[in-house]
């Protein structure tokens, strides 16, 4: 590169115009470093990007436009990532970034091994509704799992004790965030899990930042509440990105203060939907029993029931009329009858054989038992036998 000549001066302006123009044709690059300042103004976020590892830094500005699209909240120590584009400032003689995009650094390595252990727990069925167990409806024991004098601990003890004062709870005390927060948590819930007393497990913790609340989408503590025989409630409190404990516990709550409200019932107001369903009940057997004296008291106004024999004695005269009227009509059918056999019995002594013996007849038998009718069928020294009205003869044919 030649130097210029001497007599070749350039101003300051056009100097920086072509230090404007130049940086202006630059494309966008992702930068990555950690925020050793971040300060938020009327319309911008003005921030300092610096190395993660050599002493080099450099000035950011996202426009709060960008920042109101960002996806995740910042603060100054964040690792992060930025799509910013060089420009340079003709008025104060600087240079800064303007940041197009921003994330936390390896956020999308983070977000894609949460998504592949979602897969994962789905496949095994470990996020199928159908496992989700029913909480008890009065738990006489709950085992909380919480940092150690946190908000939350403070939102679920204190809710739940105003709706009723006699619940007990076990408390397993844990980190909530950092690398030694899955086991841990993990830990107190197999512990609590295997408590006779307890009766629901509550995991708490009052939100905060994705990145915060990674412990909670650890495979660790995912398979510990999905292997729990406990009912278990995950109370995170962190309505965006999720965690993967929100997906396997039978029941989500909110807030800390929601899980309480959701799993200790008011007693209070139990106790008044009590006195409300006994005082119903007593105005219905109440006005059933009216109901029925009513009844009773029309019966016994009733003819009949004021004089039971005067029913009966209308009636006693049909009934001995009836009475009379069958005997006679039984009377006439035996005399029919009886008229009937005699002339059957005449008829059948008309027509019997023993009736023609007993007018001087006989009946004469072969030595074959054959009726013999005339004399040709009988041959001389034949045994004959003759039936007579009294008696039977046994004669030899000459």
């Amino acid at each position: 590169m030649t130097d210029s000549p001497a007599d070749v001066v350039r101003t300051v302006a056009d100097v920086a115009g072509s230090l404007r123009n130049y940086i202006g044709q630059l494309p966008p690059v992702w930068i990555e470093g950690q925020l050793a300042e971040w300060n938020p103004r009327a319309k911008a976020h003005y921030g300092k990007l610096k190395d993660l590892t050599e002493d080099a830094s450099i000035n950011i500005t996202v426009w709060n436009t960008v920042v109101d699209g960002l996806t995740e909240k910042f603060k100054q120590g964040d690792k992060v990532r930025v799509l910013a584009k060089p420009d340079f400032w003709v008025g104060g003689g600087s240079l800064s970034f303007q940041v197009k995009d921003m994330r936390h650094e390896g956020l999308g390595d983070i977000l894609e091994k949460i998504e592949r252990l979602r897969r994962t727990l789905e496949s095994e069925g470990l996020l199928d509704p159908s496992r989700k167990k029913a909480l008890p409806f009065l738990p006489l024991c709950i085992g909380l799992v919480t940092g150690a004098d946190s908000d939350a601990e403070k939102d679920v003890l204190t809710n739940a004790k105003l709706r009723w004062a006699d619940v007990k709870f076990r408390v397993e005390h844990t980190l909530v965030q950092g690398e030694q927060a899955p086991a841990q948590v993990a830990a107190a819930i197999a512990k609590l899990d295997g408590d006779p007393e307890v009766d629901v497990i509550i995991v708490a913790r009052g939100g905060g930042e994705f990145l915060h609340l990674l412990a909670f989408s650890d495979e660790r503590v995912v398979r510990a509440a999905a292997a729990c025989e406990t009912p278990l409630v995950s109370a995170i409190g962190h309505e965006n990105d999720r965690p993967l404990l929100d997906e396997v516990a039978d029941l989500r709550a909110s807030t800390p203060t929601d899980a309480a409200k959701r799993v200790v019932p008011d007693v209070a107001a139990e106790l008044d939907g009590i006195a409300g369903h006994r005082s119903r009940a007593f105005q219905i057997v109440s006005a059933t029993i009216a109901q029925e004296f009513d009844r009773i008291a029309q019966f016994r106004n009733r003819p009949v029931m004021a004089s039971p024999l005067a029913y009966l004695e209308r009636h006693e005269a049909d009934l001995e009329n009836y009475r009379n009227k069958g005997a006679t009509l039984v009377d006439h059918a035996v005399d029919r009858a009886t008229d009937h056999v005699h002339r059957l019995t005449a008829q059948l002594r008309t027509l019997s054989p023993q009736n023609t013996l007993d007018r001087g007849y006989a009946i004469v038998r072969g030595p074959k038992g054959n009726i013999v009718a005339t004399t040709s069928e009988v041959s001389s020294n034949d045994e004959l036998e003759i039936r007579l009205a009294d008696g039977t003869i046994s004669v030899t044919a000459s």
